[in-house]
């Protein structure tokens, strides 16, 4: 489904059924051979302000994300995958995907995948500390989130190019921070990504510029512990 920018910005777009406001589920089943959607920023486009600035968020979600969405329909078309969970479709590499469209899937199925997280654990009114058995790994792993947000920002600056930072539970139930190169999914290697940071420069260089340091440090005023606890939790 194209969501055009003017419709977007007038209206808004429904969170469709490939993705549910309260779980982010991006890869929920959907009926059989339905296209996944764009979903709905979950806050104003100029509520992370001054962080993350409106016509970013703007451009960011409504052109970019929406590209991953499109392309990921057509990629899969003519596909009994087109539907099925994002998780199942990318798992092992996407080994289950056909060699001619694998990597248009890991591409645009992870930058949808991607993106759909990243909405959802950024908030206005947040940042400050995770609680609970979140708060208590990541004490147990990096001893605070300020050692958490250093390695976190040190990886990003380290990924040459474009890719994405992330804070992961292996399959032990451990936490890892690590990166990863373009729109590439920690599930890709049975890792459950709980937070990422884009440093794509589309997520920062209308406001930060070149200085992606910066980016990275003003980004944990508007962390939403409340999602990433809840994807620890598995809900």
């Amino acid at each position: 489904m194209k969501i055009h920018r003017r419709t977007f910005l007038a209206t808004g777009v429904a969170f469709g059924t490939a993705l549910s406001i309260g779980t982010l589920k991006p890869g929920r089943v959907l009926a059989a051979g339905a296209p996944y959607e764009l979903p709905k920023l979950p806050y104003a486009a100029d509520a992370l302000e001054p962080h993350l600035d409106k016509m970013t968020m703007e451009i960011h979600h409504g052109k970019h994300h929406n590209a991953y969405v499109d392309n990921l329909n057509k990629a899969l078309k003519d596909s009994d995958l087109l539907g099925k969970p994002l998780e199942e479709i990318l798992a092992n590499k996407a080994a289950a995907v056909p060699d001619a469209i694998r990597q248009a899937v890991i591409n645009n199925g992870g930058g949808h995948y991607n993106h759909s997280l990243f909405w959802m654990t950024l908030g206005p009114a947040a940042g400050g500390e995770p609680k609970g058995a979140l708060g208590d790994a990541i004490k147990s792993s990096f001893s605070d989130v300020k050692t958490l947000s250093e390695k976190m920002n040190d990886a990003g600056l380290k990924r040459f190019g474009s890719g994405w930072s992330w804070l992961v539970k292996t399959a032990d139930g451990k936490l890892d921070v690590y990166s990863t190169a373009n729109q590439d999914c920690p599930i890709m290697e049975g890792k459950t990504p709980l937070f990422g940071i884009d440093v794509w420069e589309h997520a920062y260089y209308l406001k930060y510029q070149n200085k992606r340091a910066d980016y990275l440090k003003a980004i944990w005023n508007v962390v939403n512990w409340a999602e990433v606890e809840k994807r620890f939790a598995g809900k």
